[in-house]
């Protein structure tokens, strides 16, 4: 059997819900949509030297090391391609909103982190989201380290953000989601890229539906979308 996803979204208004999260388990009636199991240690407060709070943390999946920060190269646009079995899919990486997880999914995709690894959660009821980027396919890795929020105020999440799987205020890791249609979720997940190729790769993905693992609408995607590669691009 495999064991449930790593992130925790909690919707607006909508009651889905997964066993998972820090140590709270839940059921379909309540208002967290648990997507991730262990929270990794939280981030350090912003500093001068380090305002995105780049933290030691486990788990340490494919350990890559833990970013820096430095202003200039993390303000420079990018976008990232992810080549994967159902398609391939680009977003347009928000450099000047979410300079922090910008800089650390850069740090990963050119470290080859996401290389063969695969999506492992679907959602496509009340919330709609794919769950990706994490190695062991468990939804409960890591990358060693984790990292402050950014870019909330106002967040909304229309069909095609990318956004970051947590386990609470400031546990950033590796883990992030593609939004397959509009979701309404509170603004705790820090947005950090638009698709702008590929949401027809998404909408199949999406439509293929998943297991039901964790509860109706909700489980691994019948689709098996395994991440080849992940191009950067400026």
């Amino acid at each position: 059997m495999r064991t449930r996803p790593l992130l925790a979204l909690v919707a607006v208004g909508t009651f889905a819900a997964v066993t998972g999260l820090v140590s709270a388990s839940a059921s379909p009636s309540s208002q967290s949509l648990d997507i991730q199991k262990a929270a990794p240690a939280q981030a350090q407060a912003a500093t001068a030297a380090d305002p995105c709070g780049y933290t030691a943390a486990v788990p340490a999946d494919r350990f890559k090391g833990i970013p820096t920060f430095d202003a200039a190269q993390a303000a420079k646009p990018y976008s990232a391609t992810l080549i994967t079995t159902q398609g391939a899919i680009t977003f347009r990486a928000l450099t000047d909103k979410a300079p922090c997880t910008t800089n650390s999914f850069r740090f990963l995709a050119e470290r080859f982190y996401y290389n063969l690894t695969h999506c492992h959660r679907l959602t496509t009821q009340r919330i709609f989201v794919l769950q990706c980027g994490d190695p062991t396919g468990t939804g409960s890795g890591g990358p060693g380290y984790s990292f402050n929020d950014e870019n909330l105020a106002g967040a909304t999440y229309p069909a095609g953000t990318v956004a970051m799987a947590n386990a609470g205020p400031n546990t950033n890791g590796s883990q992030f989601f593609f939004v397959t249609q509009d979701t309404t979720l509170r603004p705790n997940y820090t947005p950090f890229g638009v698709v702008t190729r590929g949401m027809d790769v998404l909408t199949k993905i999406a439509a293929g539906g998943e297991d039901d693992q964790n509860g109706p609408g909700d489980g691994y995607p019948n689709k098996y979308v395994g991440i080849l590669s992940v191009v950067i691009s400026r």
